[in-house]
């Protein structure tokens, strides 16, 4: 596998990544994510709007602070990628972006999502890492990825 699809690889993988089933283990970000983020870099920027405080994480156990009470609270979270990944590799850093759907459910309600992701990896001895890291989320009305999560319509 070429780094270009290697990286390609590495965020479909990231995306669902996320996913989450009721019943699951308590979410652990480094747990899931280790073999992705570069938990050593002084230069992680790690950005997420969906982040109701829409804080910037300068370290990967920081970005993991934000989501994990979130995301242990969750009852389920469905990804399909919609577009992508489009990766640029150059020699030690590669930029892919990705466009994904989710359907988040939390114990008051459900939200439908359409999030453009793109990611900065760089290379490292242990393989390649993200050390960027920026998505934009819109919120899609109630239901409507019903037909793409196979999921039944939420009402």
């Amino acid at each position: 596998m070429n780094d270009e699809e290697l990286i390609a690889d590495l965020h479909g993988r990231w995306v669902f990544g996320w996913e989450r089933n009721d019943g699951d283990a308590l979410f652990d970000f480094r747990r899931t994510f280790g073999e992705f983020y570069d938990f050593s870099s002084p230069d992680v920027r790690l950005y997420d709007d969906f982040d109701p405080e829409q804080r910037v994480a300068t370290t990967a156990v920081g970005y993991g602070a934000i989501w994990e009470p979130a995301f242990q609270k969750m009852v389920s979270a469905h990804h399909a990628v919609d577009d992508g990944p489009h990766v640029v590799v150059g020699h030690d850093l590669a930029a892919s972006t990705l466009i994904f759907v989710a359907r988040v459910t939390m114990p008051d309600g459900t939200t439908d999502i359409r999030t453009t992701t793109s990611l900065v990896w760089r290379r490292t001895p242990e393989g390649w890492r993200i050390v960027r890291e920026h998505n934009s989320s819109k919120k899609l009305p109630a239901g409507s990825l019903a037909h793409v999560l196979r999921e039944p319509e939420v009402r």
